[in-house]
């Protein structure tokens, strides 16, 4: 009933106030679908340099130091540099220090914890921003992302429907159909996104229209859309990395592996997350090439999020099951879920127990990684094989089917791989 009127809301002020640019707005910087396209990236120094020089002429100016931080979040989202993460800590403590309690701080803050995932933290600083300020919609985002990762699906619907009531705009309609997504209601994702974009002005936020409707439409295997939303998001900002990350997947899914990898190649020149090198390792490992180079650098890329005081042993996961070493993805992925019940890290749970020939224990990680009811092509081809590997062979066709009928062309790896285990099994 609360996401049906998350649903309603979010429509009517669609209709009502029209999408426009968010002035100050904050969001978190972690790698998750959710969350919008903030200042284009190319105006981000011209924006820092003219907080600092503010800041010369008035060092008492707490909200230019709040700005500030949140500028230098922005600046470490856009380059996937962390080592702006400090700067972003030192402006907004800063800002704390002059005006002890103020909610523009504290929200940054937590979106900074949430962009170095630690996401107990960030809930706690959302917590307060809201105790100092209850009709904050920035602080209600943070909120938003912590609890979401952190497993908490009631509370995080919740603050999107606080953020929607109170804020309406680019920033909460991308949560609201974000959260609607991880629910299993995709055709109201899709629909919330398409009036999202119909009211978009900057080509940044257009972009990220496109992008998250891709997203979607490459979820449901619908190819051909997803192909459409990626070209037109890059006609209105060509610069977009996850738009190229998502054209390299419809290049896989078309045969055309070169021009995969050179989509990934613009991807990783531009934002070097461990994410997009561990998929570019895998999509190399397709085409027959050494994979190790671009491991090489995923490896160094979380070492830097470390050193600037990030803590993701869910990519360090992801980089062990990539060099072939299941049993220490294993202690890695049990780690983070001790940390955050969230089903992407239930996923990794249960893949790397199958991997390290452990799949009977895998099997209810993997239902608490479909426990919301999100349709994921990955999770059930995970679930499929874990299923076999469990002696399930019902539950395997059953699964890899799925997967299958979802996305044929998944992951230009695993996809195969599905095919040919569930011929084996009928």
């Amino acid at each position: 009933m609360r996401l049906r009127r998350l649903m309603t809301v979010a429509l009517a002020a669609a209709l009502l106030f029209g999408l426009g640019a968010l002035a100050g707005r904050t969001r978190s910087t972690t790698e998750t679908a959710f969350g919008s396209a903030e200042r284009p990236a190319a105006k981000l120094p011209a924006a820092i340099a003219a907080y600092q020089d503010r800041l010369r002429k008035v060092p008492g100016d707490w909200t230019t130091w709040a700005a500030l931080g949140s500028a230098y979040l922005e600046q470490a989202r856009a380059t996937a540099d962390p080592s702006y993460y400090p700067k972003a800590s030192g402006a907004l403590d800063k800002s704390l220090e002059v005006r002890p309690g103020n909610t523009l701080a504290l929200a940054g803050l937590g979106a900074l914890a949430n962009a170095r995932h630690d996401f107990a933290a960030a809930r706690g600083l959302a917590r307060q921003a809201l105790a100092a300020d209850p009709y904050s919609g920035t602080a209600y985002g943070v909120l938003a992302d912590a609890a979401t990762q952190l497993g908490l699906a009631v509370e995080a619907t919740d603050a999107v429907q606080h953020m929607l009531d109170l804020q309406p705009g680019l920033t909460s309609y991308s949560r609201a159909s974000y959260d609607l997504e991880q629910h299993g209601r995709r055709t109201e994702a899709i629909d919330l996104m398409r009036r999202a974009l119909a009211a978009a002005t900057e080509p940044a936020d257009i972009a990220f229209c496109h992008q998250h409707l891709a997203s979607l439409a490459w979820a449901a295997g619908d190819v051909a859309t997803a192909s459409s939303e990626v070209a037109l998001g890059l006609a209105a900002d060509d610069t977009a990395a996850g738009l190229w990350q998502l054209r390299s997947r419809v290049d896989a899914a078309a045969g055309d592996l070169a021009a995969a990898l050179a989509d990934l190649d613009r991807v990783v020149a531009r934002t070097p997350t461990v994410d997009a090198l561990v998929e570019q390792a895998r999509l190399l490992q397709a085409a027959g090439r050494d994979p190790a180079p671009a491991l090489a650098l995923a490896d160094a890329a979380h070492t830097l999020f470390a050193a600037n005081g990030g803590t993701d042993d869910l990519g360090a996961a992801a980089l062990a099951m990539a060099a072939g070493r299941p049993a220490q993805a294993v202690q890695l992925a049990l780690r983070e879920w001790d940390r955050r019940q969230f089903a992407e890290v239930a996923d990794a749970v249960a893949w790397s127990l199958h991997a390290a020939g452990r799949s009977a224990e895998a099997v209810p990680y993997i239902g608490k990684a479909e426990a919301l009811g999100r349709l994921d092509p990955t999770v059930a081809f995970h679930h499929g094989m874990i299923a076999l590997g469990a002696g399930d062979r019902v539950t395997a066709a059953l699964q890899l089917q799925l997967a299958l009928s979802l996305n044929p062309h998944f992951n230009p790896v695993d996809a195969p791989i599905a095919t040919q285990t569930l011929a084996g099994l009928r």
